[in-house]
């Protein structure tokens, strides 16, 4: 499961598509208003995407997903059952392919084709390990629960959006390093060496480094490292440091802080110290 949102350094917000240097790993139950080019594309089940799917080295889409434009994978593929593909499917290795998949316009694969095995994956899984080790062969099993590791990968956790308009998520959002277009509502946020067209909305946020452009609103909002904001700031407390600019107002309830030095928050032990809370209450 995906703990929050990330947008790694690099990433390309174009008309059309997201453009990632690394892997995009999409959460179950999303919805995309972009197409993905990226070099490993993992999209998890019931999730829309608007656009193409690129994948430079691999390409799966879980059960029931729909992608409203080609899909192109020039390594292998995996599309699970009732995917639907509006466009054109084109492998250059392997395709896996799951029942009832439909494709508008046809599909070209230059490696094996396999129809997928209606078998429930966790139970051949199952019988996969058991085999191993009836044969001694204890490695390949130990390799069955390894993690896969991914390349600075966009993450998109479960019942996500993200268009050009708004980018949506019950979870904490992280950006760095990137341009990103779209109004930011999530749980807590960080934006560092970033710059973001659009507002900023959630309980602690925090901007380093970044720019702006638009209202900032929460609970506590950080301003650090020269940051702008070319909109207004509206929070219960708001820190800042004294190289920060603000174009519009600060409203602060509880207080202003201006300080020359801000300590940040961590994100990760917030969510942990209210989760704590709410398991004692």
């Amino acid at each position: 499961m995906l703990e929050k949102l990330v947008i790694p350094p690099n990433t390309k917000f174009e008309e059309r598509n997201l453009v990632v240097e690394g892997d995009a790993l999409i959460g179950a139950n999303s919805e995309l208003g972009y197409g993905i080019i990226a070099r490993k594309v993992i999209v998890g089940e019931k999730t829309t995407i608007e656009g193409d799917v690129f994948g430079r080295e691999e390409v799966r889409l879980g059960a029931w997903c729909n992608v409203k434009g080609d899909v192109i994978s020039r390594g292998d593929a995996y599309i699970g059952e009732f995917a639907s593909i509006d466009g054109r499917l084109t492998v250059y290795g392997d395709l896996e392919i799951g029942r009832n998949v439909r494709i508008k316009n046809g599909f070209e694969a230059k490696g094996l084709i396999t129809i997928q095995d209606p078998m429930p994956i966790v139970m051949f899984i199952f019988l996969y390990l058991l085999e191993l080790l009836r044969l001694g062969r204890l490695e390949e099993a130990e390799k069955l629960f390894e993690a896969e590791e991914f390349l600075s990968p966009l993450e998109v956790p479960e019942n996500s959006v993200m268009n050009i308009d708004v980018i949506k998520t019950d979870r904490d959002i992280e950006i760095t390093e990137s341009r990103v277009l779209g109004n930011i509502k999530a749980r807590n946020a960080k934006v560092e060496r970033g710059e973001l067209y659009g507002s900023l909305r959630g309980e602690i946020l925090i901007i380093d480094s970044s720019r702006v452009h638009g209202a900032v609103e929460g609970k506590e909002v950080y301003l650090v490292n020269g940051s702008v904001v070319l909109g207004h700031i509206k929070a219960d407390k708001v820190f800042m440091e004294e190289r920060c600019v603000v174009e519009g107002s600060i409203i602060g309830k509880s207080g202003v802080w201006i300080k020359p030095s801000v300590e940040l928050p961590k994100l990760e032990e917030v969510v942990e110290e209210k989760a704590e809370e709410i398991l004692e209450s």
